[in-house]
């Protein structure tokens, strides 16, 4: 008796799954759309590995028409524009997933007046901006903000993604074509290198490389095989390419264990191998304009909807030649050397332009340990390195106490921070000392066929002061500014731009501008209570008054003021109403440009949004209003770029504005600002 029950009891579970399995099937579209609402992306593709009606079902384009609407907040008018760019929503949703994590605010130390990247959406891709530092006109921010083109990542056809460096030389603006790594979705660190590749592999490398970047994104999301983008489980790729993969991951942290001089020397002959001229008409827009957001309001009349339309469309034809041109060369003439530009150049030709077979290796070592520039060789020390190598040739006991020097000062430089690796794994992880054993560049240009440009999106373990990441200097990187949500509790937190002086806004057309400043405001938990922190990350003076990363003011807002606000009325005679006033500190002159001090001031919030606060015994007073980029860099003008390794990241130490030479601009050049003290 007892087993016939049990058998009934698996009979009617049998029954159960098959009745929901019909009833599934059985679902209009338009349901089965709301009700994947409620699911992942990974979620539909277990789902449609489950039999082959599911597998149907979930490769409709209604469902993964609301994944998209999910994943990101471009809009329904563009999402249907770069539908007909892709294959399928499905390849398009998985172009949304992998660059999803690049968006936001990027910076680096240097120069010291603000190193200030926005990534934000363009048509069917995610562009890198750099906001100049610049001063505020007569027009306010209704003219917009000026910037120039860093980087941009495309998705093709398939879903595959490419990466261009943009940069300008010779006064000839030129893009610089490369691959992109896998980008987790906590990525925090953005790293140019150069990526060795295998000419037999290379279209496995490419194909693992967006396996393993989906994985980390979606677990269950493959890479697409054919054009209509389907996906397949992670496990099957790892039980069927695990040597492959462990091969190509080892060689992975080869670039950033390279000396700094090999670094900058190979990224900029690899730019330079592989740069494409680009057109007036592909140095047009590269995102679209103000007024394409608003494609769904009904006010929009129809010319404007008729110039949205073509605008879109220019967009979209400046795609396709930009991916014609990775794969053919640009008009010019200029043809890939053997697959496309984004394999990059011969590692052979690499290996004799940058070492030199009457270079040796030792002789390389000593001039970096001699402080020399090992790029241009006329150093009056150079005689005397040559003498000292080739005297070591010939005594074998100087070779092996000159090597043990060398381990020597590798070892001590890896203490001090100046000789190690970053770890390019997971947050959490340490590199272990083998990790960081310096590399040679004939070793690492002879990991692959090919050398070339890629964009290494990391998830680091890096120090904070306040808000602000603590960075390598010897680094071609761009590093992520956290940025909290606003949300009850935290109100003020998010981007915010001002000037110094009352009233706020724009200046007189009498009077010169005021330059404009970018903090992003922060919360943070102390013993001493909960502090709004004001960390600057650009000013629009012409030389810099603080350095990045200082807390303009920091105000302890479980402490109210009993301060009131200097002055009645704003430039409209308007009455000025505050709802609050907490104290503070503000930044004053220290202990040199390095270590700011502070004074006593008061933050006012204002019941029409802006904050402005004053310090107490100078009555200076800095406002502020909320920013949006993207609004401000869709109305502004692209002036620019600097050539291309320093366009990434301009590493040399710099207190004034080095982007104004290159703006060309008379506006971008300030007078400096008076201090608040």
């Amino acid at each position: 008796m007892g087993q016939e029950g049990s058998r009934t009891t698996e009979s009617n579970g049998w029954v159960n799954r098959m009745c929901a399995a019909t009833l599934l099937h059985d679902l209009p579209d338009d349901i089965l759309a709301l009700v994947s609402e409620s699911l992942q992306p990974r979620d539909l593709c277990n789902m449609s590995m489950s039999c082959k009606k599911l597998n149907v079902l979930s490769n409709s384009e209604k469902i993964w028409w609301q994944q998209c609407l999910q994943v990101t907040d471009v809009g329904p008018e563009n999402l249907l524009a770069w539908r007909n760019a892709v294959s399928s929503y499905k390849v398009l949703c998985r172009f949304l997933i992998c660059v999803k994590s690049l968006l936001g605010i990027w910076v680096h130390q240097n120069p010291e007046l603000g190193n200030m990247v926005y990534v934000m959406w363009g048509f069917m891709s995610v562009v890198g901006c750099r906001i100049i530092p610049q001063e505020l006109g007569p027009r306010g921010l209704d003219s917009g903000l000026l910037w120039a083109p860093v980087f941009e990542v495309i998705g093709k056809w398939d879903g595959s993604l490419v990466f261009f460096l943009h940069g300008k030389e010779r006064e000839k603006d030129y893009c610089y074509p490369g691959s992109l790594k896998p980008a987790r979705e906590d990525c925090n660190v953005l790293l140019l290198e150069v990526e060795p590749k295998r000419q037999s592999t290379a279209a496995q490398d490419q194909q693992m490389t967006s396996d393993e970047g989906t994985k980390y994104l979606t677990p269950e999301i493959g890479p697409s095989t054919s054009g209509g983008g389907s996906f397949r489980r992670a496990p099957r790729f790892e039980s069927r390419g695990l040597l492959r993969q462990t091969s190509i991951k080892a060689e992975l942290n080869q670039f950033g264990r390279l000396g700094f001089g090999d670094r900058r020397r190979l990224l900029e002959l690899v730019a330079h191998r592989v740069r494409l001229k680009l057109p007036p008409f592909a140095s047009g827009p590269l995102f679209p304009r103000a007024g394409c957001g608003t494609y769904q309001h009904e006010h929009v009349s129809t010319s404007d909807k008729e110039s949205i339309q073509k605008e879109l469309l220019l967009l979209s034809e400046r795609r396709s030649l930009l991916i014609w041109m990775c794969e053919h060369g640009d008009p010019g003439g200029k043809k890939p050397i053997h697959g496309s530009h984004c394999d990059g150049i011969q590692s052979e030709s690499a290996l004799k332009f940058l070492c030199n077979v009457s270079e040796s290796r030792d002789l390389r070592l000593a001039k970096e340990s001699a402080g020399l520039d090992t790029t241009k060789g006329k150093n009056i020390l150079e005689g005397a390195s040559i003498s000292s190598v080739k005297s070591t040739n010939t005594n074998g006991q100087s070779t092996k106490k000159q090597s043990f020097a060398r381990l020597v000062k590798e070892r001590m430089m890896q203490i001090i921070g100046m000789g190690a690796a970053l770890h390019y794994g997971e947050k959490g992880h340490s590199s272990s000392c083998g990790d960081n054993k310096r590399v040679h560049l004939q070793d690492f240009l002879r990991l692959g066929d090919t050398v070339g440009l890629c964009l290494h999106p990391a998830s680091l373990k890096l120090a904070m002061y306040r808000a602000w990441p603590i960075m390598h200097d010897n680094r071609f990187a761009l590093y992520k500014m956290p940025e909290q949500k606003c949300e009850k509790g935290s109100e003020h937190a998010g981007l915010w731009a001002g000037t110094f002086g009352w009233p706020p806004g724009r200046p007189p057309e009498d009077k010169p501008g005021k330059a404009l400043f970018f903090l992003l405001l922060s919360y943070e938990d102390t013993e001493e209570g909960k502090l709004l922190i004001a960390t600057k990350i650009l000013e629009g003076t012409h030389y810099v008054l603080h350095p990045n990363g200082s807390a303009m003011f920091t105000a302890r807002v479980n402490e109210d003021s009993s301060e009131i606000f200097p002055w009645e009325t704003d430039r409209d005679s308007t009455p000025v109403e505050i709802s609050h006033a907490y104290q503070g500190e503000g930044i004053a002159n220290g202990y040199g440009f390095r270590y700011p001090g502070s004074k006593p001031g008061d933050l006012f919030v204002s019941r029409k949004g802006f904050l402005a606060f004053v310090w107490r015994e100078s009555k200076a007073v800095l406002t502020l209003q909320r920013m949006d980029l993207q609004a401000l860099l869709k109305k502004g003008e692209r002036v620019a770029a600097l050539p291309p390794i320093a366009n990434f990241a301009y590493l040399t130490k710099s207190y004034s504005n080095v982007f104004a030479g290159y703006s060309g601009l008379p506006s971008v050049s300030l007078t400096r600002s008076k201090s608040p003290t």
